[in-house]
């Protein structure tokens, strides 16, 4: 049984000794998965004794697992949002998870036949997608139809053939630039990828590791679209060779960007989205899509296989797909709706730039080849 059911079914005598020890019944375990989930004062997941000595039924918890900057980005984030607004229209707690190895916790729990302990995945993308199905026999989550919302889903957002996944927001990967730096303060960034390799550039990248970032991994990705499995590690080489600096994560390179150290890094479309809200000068913003294309990366969700309320769950996601919440995604998580209703102010499609023509990869080509170009990428970039 898990730990959270343990605790709904032990009684009121039960939880009311536990609540003594903990100062309030908080339902975490204590472990890396972060909590803001309310205490038993508005019955916020305890059972509590009745006068007539009978146990109330206890307020359902739905325990959503997700990254940390879809809680508490140090910028503006939708989590505190979501939550605040589920729990105001639904019986329930809504309380988030964020283990540090993000999805890949669950995939290495489930591998050891470990308990799950969370509902829904925030976050999915396609390449985790498929390293969650090879590395696990069975599935971790369960498919979804039929939910409100769903049909308004831009199709070409749609990622999981076996209906898993559902997208609840996109974003497309590009170059941000800052069109202030140097002497003269009119720095351009070049419109195609072969422009990169121009000893003008030589040194003004910043980008992120495939391995471990998954804005690392579709620039990766949209290099091998524009050569061809036989052509990008020879780019990738030149790139190294014109001083191209790769960091493991968004976050640290983008942080880079920002104090100055290189006047390119590749991150997201709707980088202005942020720093318009910020009163930051856009000019140190500028968006390039090389060779007039953005990588799109949706994000989907989906409910884990042992998820203790599967309808609480529906509910939730059904939710997200509301063109409110879509809108309230779209603007604090920085990225363009998934679906075509969402509702959003006139100011956003200002900021938010899509490129002319968005690429990627599907499911199929990503399972017969990811793990093999990512290798690949690993061993040239190690060895030069």
């Amino acid at each position: 049984m898990r730990r959270r059911t343990f605790l709904r079914a032990v009684g009121a005598g039960g939880v009311a000794g536990l609540a003594g020890c903990t100062g309030g019944g908080g339902g975490s375990d204590g472990d890396d998965a972060g909590t803001d989930a309310s205490t038993a004062d508005e019955g916020g997941g305890t059972a509590a004794a009745t006068t007539t000595g009978t146990t109330a039924v206890p307020t359902p918890e739905l325990v959503v697992s997700t990254y940390g900057a879809f809680v508490d980005a140090p910028s503006t984030s939708p989590g505190p949002w979501i939550k605040e607004t589920f729990e105001s229209e639904f019986d329930a707690t809504l309380r988030f998870a964020t283990p540090d190895s993000e999805i890949n916790y669950y995939v290495e729990r489930a591998g050891r036949n470990v308990d799950i302990d969370a509902d829904v995945y925030v976050g999915l993308s396609v390449d985790a997608l498929v390293r969650i199905d090879e590395r696990l026999d069975g599935g971790l989550f369960t498919p979804v139809e039929g939910l409100a919302g769903q049909d308004d889903v831009n199709a070409d957002l749609e990622f999981d053939p076996d209906g898993r996944a559902v997208p609840f927001d996109t974003g497309y990967v590009s170059l941000v630039y800052d069109e202030t730096h140097g002497a003269y303060g009119d720095f351009s960034a070049p419109e195609t990828f072969e422009g990169l390799l121009d000893p003008e550039y030589e040194g003004d990248l910043l980008a992120q590791n495939p391995t471990s970032s998954t804005t690392g991994r579709s620039f990766l990705l949209h290099t091998i679209k524009r050569f061809g499995e036989d052509g990008y590690l020879d780019y990738w080489a030149d790139l190294q060779d014109n001083g191209v600096r790769v960091l493991d994560e968004w976050s640290s390179s983008y942080t880079a960007y920002s104090e100055g150290e290189a006047p390119m890094v590749v991150s997201y479309s709707t980088d202005q989205v942020y720093a318009s809200r910020s009163d930051e000068d856009l000019a140190r913003h500028r968006i390039r899509f090389l060779n007039d294309q953005g990588y799109a990366n949706p994000e989907g969700m989906a409910i884990f296989e042992d998820a203790d309320d599967p309808e609480l769950a529906r509910s939730f996601l059904e939710f997200v797909l509301r063109p409110d919440v879509q809108g309230e995604i779209a603007q604090r998580n920085v990225a363009f709706p998934a679906t075509s209703t969402a509702d959003l102010p006139e100011s956003f499609a200002t900021y938010a730039k899509e490129p002319p023509e968005g690429v990627t990869f599907t499911y199929d080509a990503l399972r017969d080849g990811l793990s093999t170009w990512t290798e690949a990428w690993a061993r040239q970039f190690a060895s030069k």
